[in-house]
């Protein structure tokens, strides 16, 4: 007969235990909270027959984006395909989304789970997979909609709805509903406090909107709740953002050397995106990073020819471009030209569109060739969203454009791209530089003085 998870989801087990600890591995995956792949291996050591446990193995592995798990997430699919006779119909989805994913094709693995969750709509495992792999694909639309497919069935008396909470207000905030996604990441905190990604969401929030002096607030009121979580990495970043945007650059620095390049950081690769994403911007801002490129380069040659997700590609390559390392650069464009020699999977779309011509802009923009640069990231400033990420990590491709335009002279170009970048946040001290440096380049003496006035006050709007 099977029992149901604390949800009603179907399980093709007899064993309430097992449910149980499926529970337990889909609150801590959500809440970022212990280590739920390892906890959930060693339990199918001892039960080795539990289907739904062999698919959240396999199913949380696919957000790593790593080789080095590869071969675990390829066993894990293969142990739940070898008893797809004794499995349900949702568990059999479950495994043809990992499948997919395997063969590269991560859309065809969205679409399966999507199946899943029409038909049992409480599987909070298939929204959180289909959620995450959205932000990874760039699906800026499906960030949201795949929570609005189930979210009238779901309230407070449902286990977990603080998650559905947290994912909808990302959704939300990814689509520009800024106001109901602050309402729905604090309903989420106002039931888990403690929960990462919801405190992400409205952080997010806040970032988009330029509220620089009220994120630095509500990240360090709450820093109880995330600072020893497994998200903390990725929330630090987003505090470094409120300091760097009000160019306090002491601030960010301190961050980076003591939480995002501290000893208590596991070395995992979105960790290192982190890190490169923000040593960039500095590098954007004229500062110095001194050591801490050669250091962080040092983590990714490794992997440089792994090919395997472009978004990890150009944050490679900004650490190759930071650190000069010219061999490791070639390196990776030599593989990813390989690669896109024969691969049809999603990931070539990614590197094709964006992935090659932004690595291939730092290259030009750390030779000082910020023509060249200009030239290789105009035409795709508007289809950045396929590299996938967050509109807040992605923003690092506008800002590249922009300060190469403002060095090669561009006047006219670099206005234009300030000007847009000041009217989607009109409170951010660093857009309002950006603008001053334009009319500067022009030669418009007062709108340069009248935009660096806006720049002094954090509320420049």
């Amino acid at each position: 007969m099977g029992v149901t998870d604390c949800r009603g989801v179907p399980l093709s087990t007899d064993n309430p235990e097992l449910a149980r600890a499926l529970d337990r591995a889909i609150e801590d995956a959500n809440a970022f909270a212990g280590d739920p792949v390892a906890d959930m291996q060693a339990l199918l050591r001892a039960h080795p027959d539990f289907i739904m446990g062999h698919c959240f193995v396999a199913g949380l592995m696919t957000q790593a984006m790593e080789t080095r798990i590869y071969d675990d997430m390829v066993a894990a699919l293969s142990a739940a395909e070898g008893l797809a006779h004794l499995a349900n119909d949702r568990e059999r989805g479950h495994m043809a989304a990992v499948r997919a994913w395997v063969e590269g094709d991560f859309h065809g693995a969205v679409q399966a789970w999507e199946q899943v969750l029409v038909h049992h709509p409480f599987d909070l495992l298939a929204l959180q997979l289909i959620h995450l792999t959205d932000v990874l694909l760039g699906d800026v639309v499906g960030q949201r909609d795949c929570v609005a497919r189930v979210f009238a069935l779901w309230d407070e008396t449902v286990p977990g709805y603080e998650f559905v909470l947290g994912f909808y207000s990302f959704g939300l905030e990814e689509n520009r509903d800024f106001g109901l996604a602050e309402e729905m990441g604090r309903r989420a905190l106002a039931l888990r406090p403690s929960h990462p990604y919801a405190i992400h969401a409205v952080a997010h929030v806040m970032e988009m909107k330029g509220r620089q002096l009220g994120g630095i607030h509500f990240m360090m009121s709450r820093r109880g709740d995330w600072a020893e979580g497994n998200f903390r990495n990725h929330l630090w970043w987003h505090t470094a953002l409120f300091h760097l945007d009000l160019g306090q650059t002491d601030q960010v620095f301190r961050i980076y050397d003591n939480a995002l390049r501290g000893s208590g950081v596991s070395g995992e690769k979105y960790e290192e995106l982190d890190s490169a994403a923000l040593l960039w911007r500095l590098k954007l801002l004229g500062v110095e990073a001194g050591g801490r490129w050669r250091d962080l380069a040092d983590k990714w040659e490794p992997s440089v020819g792994d090919t395997l997700y472009a978004f990890n590609d150009v944050h490679a390559m900004m650490c190759f471009v930071g650190d000069d390392r010219t061999e490791a650069q070639a390196a990776l464009l030599s593989a990813n030209e390989r690669y896109l020699d024969h691969a049809n999977d999603a990931n070539a779309a990614m590197s094709r569109e964006i992935g090659l011509p932004f690595c291939r802009a730092m290259q030009a923009f750390q030779a000082e060739d910020y023509a060249g640069c200009v030239d290789h990231l105009q035409p795709v400033r508007y289809l950045t969203h396929r590299l996938g990420g967050s509109f807040a990590q992605r923003d690092v491709i506008g800002w590249t454009l922009l300060e190469a335009a403002l060095r090669s002279r561009q006047g006219d170009l670099a206005l234009a791209l300030a000007n847009e970048r000041c009217a989607l946040k009109p409170s951010s001290p660093q857009n309002w530089k950006l603008v001053a440096r334009a009319h500067e380049l022009r030669g418009d003496r007062e709108r340069a003085k009248r935009a660096y006035a806006r720049a002094e006050s954090p509320l420049a709007a």
